[in-house]
């Protein structure tokens, strides 16, 4: 893989004096992905599966990180230029930001998520560039309060009301966080489009069959739910913990835990305590969840808030029955309120459980062919073809590939 990563901050891309690029009618169209990093969310992953596909369409793709580090660096598409602003607050992304925007004049930059938007609109600002920025909203703005984020997150509405003038677009993964986004910035609705995430791609097929060993999936008796995510509490593992202890009054089931993150040693601690020591495995990171969901009894999703919920569509995908929280704003979208899959009040463990007690019978219920059909909604095409839409919307003049 060849990666050019830039480990210079943004300040030292160009020298003192250096005139911008000249813009041409007849060259690609230019797009910074700008982002915190590359750890194994779902927001890093749908960036790397996007910036491929708009380089498919010929777009001249830079990817700008406040710092290049996490479990996908792996990832990185071979020959995709990356900027390192090795910063260490997000703040401090925003002279670099500026710099970056003044010498290399992008004709859109798309950044993601909260505090990452704020300072790629404070960038365009103190650059006067001409570059677009697009903003993409991938959570409920009310996620980082749950999160117990509330003094860092509080003003984020009030910073998008004042940022709006410099707003091109904004990108919302989901209607409902299209909705709350609209009342947050007072964007009007033609400002604001849904694009769903790229989930399904070329490649789906192939590593949904490839192998994941685990002795639960060899074992005959016991149902095996898994699920996936960042151990963080917008994902409320401890719910699911406890819904498990509930269900297992009545069934013996196991769970199967991948993913990580900072609540990782308090949740293993909770498990000891509700007794699931030996029915509760911690795998952690795993760069391909998919042979997991695929070979699980249902996949399980506790989360309060969601943007979008990838991970649902990879169930999906894999044929494999979905139990989820009826949270904002992803999984009863995706879901389709209950036609693909069974929903339930979250941070309620009772009814978390009453749907576990089901699971029997789900695989009867949601055929595995419907499952995929739906999946398949979410494609890497359809969602590159939507933005396609708006880049071309936004640099008319550009060349595209055909």
């Amino acid at each position: 893989m060849s990666v050019s990563v830039t480990a210079a901050p943004a300040e030292r891309l160009t020298p003192v004096g250096t005139a911008p690029r000249v813009v041409s009618a007849q060259r690609p169209m230019t797009l910074a992905i700008y982002m915190h990093d590359l750890t194994g969310g779902g927001v890093e992953r749908q960036s790397l599966i996007i910036a491929e596909e708009f380089r498919r369409f010929g777009v001249d793709v830079t990817l700008v990180l406040h710092r290049f580090r996490g479990e996908l660096i792996g990832q990185v598409p071979s020959g995709l230029r990356v900027v390192d602003l090795q910063s260490s607050r997000t703040l401090m992304d925003i002279p670099r930001l500026a710099r970056f925007l003044r010498s290399q004049q992008p004709d859109v930059m798309l950044s993601n998520v909260d505090l990452n938007n704020v300072a790629a609109l404070l960038a365009k600002a103190m650059s006067a560039s001409a570059s677009k920025i697009v903003i993409c909203q991938h959570n409920p703005i009310k996620a980082n309060l749950v999160a117990g984020q509330r003094w860092r997150y509080r003003y984020l509405p009030a910073a998008y009301r004042m940022l709006t003038p410099l707003i091109s677009r904004a990108v919302a993964v989901s209607g409902g966080v299209a909705a709350e986004l609209a009342k947050a910035t007072g964007l009007p609705d033609d400002a604001i489009l849904t694009i769903h995430n790229p989930v399904v791609g070329p490649d789906f097929a192939a590593r949904c069959n490839e192998p994941a060993e685990h002795p639960w999936f060899q074992q005959k008796s016991g149902r095996v739910f898994v699920t996936a995510g960042r151990l963080v509490t917008q994902k409320d593992h401890d719910m699911m913990i406890q819904a498990l202890a509930i269900h297992r009054q009545r069934h013996d089931s196991r769970l199967i835990i991948l993913g990580s993150g900072p609540l990782g040693e308090q949740l293993k601690q909770r498990v000891v305590s509700a007794g699931l020591a030996q029915a509760v495995d911690f795998l952690g990171f795993r760069s391909n969840v998919l042979p997991y969901i695929r070979q699980a009894d249902a996949f399980v999703l506790s989360s309060r808030c969601e943007g979008f919920g990838n991970v649902i569509v990879e169930a999906l995908g894999c044929g494999t029955p979905v139990i989820a929280t009826r949270c904002d704003f992803g999984p009863e979208e995706i879901l389709n309120g209950s036609r693909y899959g069974v929903l339930v009040k979250p941070q309620d463990p009772v009814a978390m459980a009453a749907a576990m007690d089901q699971v029997a019978t789900l695989r009867e219920r949601f055929p595995a062919e419907v499952l995929k059909r739906r999946a398949r909604d979410f494609s890497y095409t359809a969602c590159a073809a939507r933005y396609m839409e708006l880049f071309k919307a936004l640099a008319p003049h550009r060349a595209w590939a055909s």
